[in-house]
């Protein structure tokens, strides 16, 4: 099925250190999943499984119906990857660089779709060494996406940008999934895997403690809620409940001023830091 990422007890071991342990993980189709996890939380380990780039100990690992680790050219012609770090020739022009690239690809996209896509076409003569990080990270971004990918890796995607070129970044990655490509990328930040994911999933510890739908990842939606208020006499109120909105409707009816009225849910942020608690240590 194009597009489909499947992995079934994957295993990682760097001596006596486990980096990944028997994880499972899927990926239809269009869909795109955000993997999170602390520093060494194994991220890295597994998309470079699945990439092709590093040898697993155990489990089976199937991208596009192939094993990553035997697969061929005609495999690596339908994925994109943008690694935390590329190393391009820094005397290469940004043109330069995508039509080298472009040249690796049966049915490449044409370089000046993607200059105008990712905002580079100002710089499209400019040598990749004298980019700012922005910029730099946006023509890697390019050179994944010339191959017209069936499945795309993405790590850390967004690292350097400000928050216009990120919010740029993140449509791209929308129009690439509708399209119907795979998009499995790592994040630190929380908001881009809440903006961008069908399905996130939370490593720690070389274990997946969580996944599932972003706005309800852990059950945070239905967590309590904290209500804070100030009574007409002074005298500050808090409550937690799973039933904010009954609670509220109960002090309304009593007729009382609610001032300095909060209502907060926890967010996306404390469910994950709760999910990861003290596994930051791999």
């Amino acid at each position: 099925m194009t597009g489909m990422i499947e992995v079934k007890g994957l295993t990682k071991r760097y001596g006596r250190r486990v980096a990944l342990d028997d994880v499972d993980l899927t990926a239809a189709p269009g869909e795109v999943v955000a993997v999170l996890g602390p520093n060494g939380a194994g991220k890295t380990s597994m998309i470079e499984i699945l990439e092709g780039y590093r040898a697993r100990d155990a489990g089976t690992v199937r991208v596009l119906g192939a094993d990553p680790a035997a697969a061929g050219p005609a495999w690596r012609d339908r994925i994109g990857v943008l690694l935390q770090t590329t190393s391009v020739d820094p005397q290469l022009t940004v043109a330069e660089a995508i039509s080298l690239f472009s040249r690796l690809y049966r049915t490449p996209r044409p370089a000046a779709e993607l200059l105008d896509q990712l905002g580079l076409a100002a710089v499209a003569h400019r040598r990749t060494g004298v980019l700012s990080g922005g910029q730099q990270r946006r023509a890697d971004l390019a050179l994944a996406l010339i191959g017209r990918p069936d499945v795309l890796f993405l790590d850390e995607p967004t690292t350097g940008f400000d928050p216009e070129a990120r919010r740029d970044t993140w449509q791209v990655v929308r129009e690439t999934a509708a399209a119907g490509c795979t998009v499995l990328l790592t994040t630190h930040y929380l908001d881009e895997a809440a903006e961008l994911a069908d399905r996130v999933v939370v490593v720690a510890g070389g274990r997946i403690v969580a996944a599932g739908d972003p706005r309800t990842l852990g059950g945070h939606l239905d967590a309590e809620t904290t209500i804070r208020f100030r009574h007409p006499s002074g005298e500050p109120f808090e409550l937690r409940t799973r039933t904010p909105t009954a609670a509220l409707a109960e002090h309304v009816r009593a007729g009382a001023e609610l001032a300095e009225l909060s209502v907060t849910r926890p967010t996306l942020e404390a469910t994950y830091l709760s999910l990861i608690g003290s596994r930051h240590a791999v």
